[in-house]
């Protein structure tokens, strides 16, 4: 007799061995119509699946967090078919289900096209309508090298050699003459496929990622459970579009990118202003909360990587250069910087924890097809800390950290964050009880401070674990910014010492930390979070002053070079152009606020003021102006 145990507690007996599609229908006809997949003591498998032995079991329908994964799985699958359906003599390599969708990459001589992928989009569609069942077989490695040989899959092939060793076996899934090597699991049939789908674009992608291998070329999807999900999907991706910081990046005059130096970045006058109200803003909170800022070299010498292990773990992603005989390297990153300031003196017990902060110009070299505009590039500034203390300290040192964190991205408009705590991976230097007591005072840092959080196990660094914060923007988009690591290795590597209560010389712990990460990648989601009209604290012009004719020129002029000493950011357009012309490209600068001068303004002495978007503020003396210019900028609106 066979025992199935259900979620709610309740059990089903069965004579003989039953699929999961036979469970769901010995339930009722409406859950086997439904039924996706199953999972069994908490592994997914497909509908067919055959149960032998006691087991709890979950039916899976679109309901169920699993549902969306298997269904960007099976559109892949089906993206697949209706491509070689239309052109033969392509060969598929690898299809995911990915964030938000899906994506197959083929090895075909001619050139996808935009029209194409209408093409193949319609099959996709017909393939739905034909309902074939998806069903899966094993084969062993020789079994499955012969039939994809025998179809000219020499990609498939190459997988098979590589991944599944000699006397193993793999599964295969077919639906209708169509079959691809995967572990599943997968819908019953092609007709679950919700039409909720939609192919979004081209790209070149290496076989297996390596450039030297040969160019194929990827076909990117998105598919979801309903329609309203991919509408509005699509609509969110329609506003990121709007958003692209590369595109307000330009027309906003804040910086420009060229080939000249790919990954870096040119910062013209408006953007550099916005750089440095982030930079200043953290350079007070570093002072607040108890940091001294530093300075170390960009460059330093081949011997001090070797010596913190850079040279031989990260040597790929270094610039380096040479001189009078001697090997440098631009640095990565500024940790071992930071620990030769502490190892410039003798420290005692009594200075901890000491908080060394750094606005750290660092250089990495990225493969150029990774290059994303400010989000990812080869020189890149971080606003990046170490803590050093000793061990009894790192929890309040934590918590600390963490309320500062969350002050900060409160101010720069972002209230949903997400945690993630990362524990020891496999490869990992430390004892298993240091390990313990560094990972439990993460675990109460973030309890103390009242944070929900994930766990991620497996996901430290090798040195220690860590605290990683993600941003939610206001999109719904997650961007992961802040980060805390716990350090147990680099002052062992680097010699770091101090002396302890007990007159003897002991390891500093040492904290990694940043919040806003790079500040390149921290002001592009800032332009894209707010599309580019940024708050008044924010924003690189505050107001612009404009007259309406010459008449008002001497008046405005004296406006505009009052609140400029009252500190604000003016600009003042005396141009000899229309004012609703003048109007119309100040609104498309996105200024908080504009005043306009007339005679009625010259005669009276008031302004007349106008906010964003094209909002009346209604007519106002200067000190009204300054007060709500003060208001806006001290309440961060």
């Amino acid at each position: 007799m066979l025992s199935i145990t259900l979620p709610d507690g309740s059990k089903r007996q069965f004579d003989d061995p039953v699929t999961v599609a036979e469970v769901a229908a010995s339930i009722g006809a409406g859950l086997a119509k439904a039924a996706l997949a199953g999972r069994i003591d908490g592994q997914l498998v497909d509908t067919s699946y055959r149960i032998e032995r006691d087991a709890s079991l979950a039916i899976v329908t679109a309901k169920d967090e699993d549902a969306l994964e298997l269904v960007r799985h099976d559109a892949a699958h089906i993206m697949a078919q209706a491509v070689q359906e239309l052109y033969p003599g392509t060969q598929v390599t690898i299809g995911p289900a990915i964030e938000d969708g899906f994506y197959y990459d083929f090895a075909r001589s001619e050139p996808f096209t935009p029209e194409d992928l209408e093409r193949i989009e319609a099959r996709m569609g017909e393939i739905v309508q034909r309902d074939l069942p998806i069903t899966r077989e094993v084969l062993s490695r020789e079994q499955a090298r012969e039939t994809f040989s025998a179809i000219g899959e020499t990609y498939k092939v190459e997988i098979i050699e590589d991944i599944i060793k000699p006397g193993e076996e793999l599964s295969i899934y077919r639906q209708g003459d169509w079959f691809d090597v995967c572990r599943g699991p997968h819908l019953p049939s092609t007709g679950k496929l919700p039409k909720a789908f939609k192919l979004m674009k081209l790209a070149g992608a290496y076989w297996r990622g390596d450039h030297r291998n040969a160019m194929l070329q990827r076909i990117y999807g998105t598919a979801w459970l309903r329609k309203e999900d991919l509408d509005a999907h699509l609509h969110r991706l329609e506003e990121a579009e709007k958003r692209d910081h590369r595109r307000l990046g330009r027309s906003l005059q804040l910086f420009h990118m060229q080939d000249e130096a790919p990954g870096m970045v040119f910062w013209h006058p408006r953007g550099w202003t916005l750089w440095q109200q982030v930079e200043q803003y953290m350079r007070h909170k570093f002072v607040e909360y108890g940091y001294q800022e530093v300075r170390t070299p960009t460059v330093m010498d081949r011997t001090l990587w070797e010596k913190s292990g850079h040279w031989e773990n990260y040597r790929d992603n270094m610039f380096t250069t040479a001189s009078e005989n001697r090997d440098y390297a631009v640095k990565p990153m500024n940790c071992p910087g930071h620990v030769q300031i502490f190892n410039s003196g003798l420290h005692s017990y009594r200075d901890l924890p000491l908080r060394l902060a750094e606005f750290g110009s660092c250089h990495r070299n990225e493969p150029s097809g990774a290059l994303h505009g400010l989000m990812r590039v080869r020189a890149f500034t971080q606003d990046d800390a170490h803590i050093f203390c000793r061990e009894d300290q790192v929890e309040a040192e934590v918590a600390d950290f963490i309320v500062m964190l969350q002050a900060v991205y409160a101010d720069f408009g972002f209230e949903d964050v997400l945690v993630k705590l990362s524990t020891r991976p496999a490869k990992r230097v430390g004892s298993d009880e240091t390990w313990d007591r560094a990972e439990q005072a993460l675990d109460a840092a973030l309890r103390a401070n009242g944070l929900a959080f994930d766990l991620q196990p497996g996901e430290g660094a090798f040195y220690g674990p860590k605290i990683e914060f993600t941003l939610k923007d206001s999109l719904g988009r997650l961007w992961q910014c802040g980060t805390i690591q716990l350090d147990f290795n680099l002052p062992e590597r680097l010699d770091a010492e101090f002396v302890d209560e007990d007159n003897t010389r002991k390891r500093p712990v040492m904290l990694h930390r940043a919040i806003v990460g790079s500040m390149e990648r921290f002001l592009g989601i800032l332009i894209e979070h707010y599309a580019g009209a940024f708050p008044t604290w924010l924003a690189p012009v505050q107001l612009a002053v404009l007259n309406i004719s010459e008449g008002q020129a001497e008046y405005a002029s004296v406006l505009a070079s009052q609140l400029k000493a009252k500190g604000f950011r003016i600009e003042l357009d005396l141009r000899n152009e229309k004012i609703g012309y003048k109007i119309r490209e100040h609104s498309l600068q996105k200024l908080p606020f504009m005043v306009v001068v007339g005679d009625k303004e010259v005669a009276s002495h008031t302004l007349a003021v106008r906010g964003r978007g094209g909002v009346d503020l209604g007519s106002m003396s200067l000190d009204g102006l300054v007060s709500l210019l003060e208001a806006s900028v001290s309440g961060r609106t």
